[in-house]
């Protein structure tokens, strides 16, 4: 009796992950996670654009904060915060739900692929398509970072950067924003995946299963701030040149790399982008994995194998 409840629990877990719901709630949890944790650190967000559009003005956090401040006031910390919210949800929901069907399609139509390229084939896949969702909304809250007088918002600035770019300003930086972000999603969810192997493997040595919750969720921060701290330092030269395309500091890709000069493409705004990116990348992580487990699914990494089992059995 015990083994044919196990049987029909292990069967229970396979078809939810075979499931539409299992994707829809992936992209609920994902956009709910980027979302909020992108709002969260709008401020610091205003002071890092500003930061790679004027580097002698803006030269540190300290007093970046405080120019900001004296000259615009407290609520310039805010500005660009329906781009954060609305923007990165949207791309945080295809990321992450887009990433959960690639990878399923990709171990169908690769079985004998090692797991790496399973990982940077479905990231790659999932952000190309989350960033054309993103960058309109980046875009307009650039503009309204860095230039006062253009807008207050979303609702503003969408009409306003029509009336001045046309369309094409809406994705003026998107090859640089999927150089940015391609090579930060690859190397995100694959160290991810492969830290949190690491972690239950050589660490806790016991199945991810055989774990509690808490400690699931641990494992998950652990694994979310690696792959956030080694995204942010090879994403920073492209992070650097989309700034200054969108502030019309550059006309290309080449004259923006020429402006800014090779040691600033890896080194300004470095610094805080480091303070930016790993702890928002580990909160997405916690609220995603959060989600996901108290809706009775997995949290990630490390159930891969109930995905081979759904994969070879369907």
């Amino acid at each position: 009796m015990m083994g044919n409840d196990g049987r029909d629990c292990k069967e229970e877990k396979r078809l939810k992950i075979l499931s539409p719901h299992y994707y829809a709630i992936c992209a609920m949890g994902g956009m709910f996670s980027a979302g909020t944790t992108h709002l969260a650190i709008t401020p610091l967000d205003v002071l890092k654009v500003n930061m790679q559009v004027n580097p002698a003005k803006y030269n540190s956090i300290f007093s970046g904060f405080s120019i900001l401040l004296r000259e615009q006031g407290p609520s310039a910390l805010w500005r660009g915060w329906g781009g954060k919210f609305f923007g990165y949800g949207a791309q945080g929901g295809c990321k992450f739900g887009l990433y959960e069907y690639f990878k399923r399609l990709y171990l169908d139509l690769l079985p004998h692929q090692n797991r790496s390229a399973i990982y940077f084939l479905s990231s790659a896949s999932a952000q190309v398509i989350a960033d054309i969702a993103l960058c309109p909304f980046e875009a307009v809250k650039v503009r309204v970072q860095t230039e006062p007088k253009f807008g207050k918002g979303l609702m503003d600035g969408f009409p306003r950067l029509y009336a001045t770019d046309g369309l094409s300003g809406f994705y003026r930086g998107l090859v640089p924003l999927w150089s940015r972000n391609l090579p930060f999603s690859v190397l995100m969810f694959s160290t991810f995946e492969h830290t949190v192997d690491v972690l239950y493997r050589d660490v806790i040595q016991r199945r991810k299963e055989d774990c509690s919750r808490a400690q699931q969720l641990g494992v998950t921060c652990l694994a979310g701030y690696a792959a956030g701290a080694i995204g942010t330092v090879i994403s920073n030269p492209a992070d650097n040149i989309v700034a200054s395309l969108y502030n019309k500091k550059a006309d290309n890709v080449m004259q923006a790399v020429k402006k800014i000069g090779l040691v600033n493409l890896f080194t300004r705004s470095l610094p805080i982008r480091i303070t930016i990116v790993g702890p928002v990348i580990t909160m997405q992580w916690l609220f995603y994995d959060t989600i996901k487990m108290l809706t009775g699914l997995p949290t990630s990494g490390g159930a891969d194998s109930y995905l081979e089992e759904a994969v070879s059995a369907g």
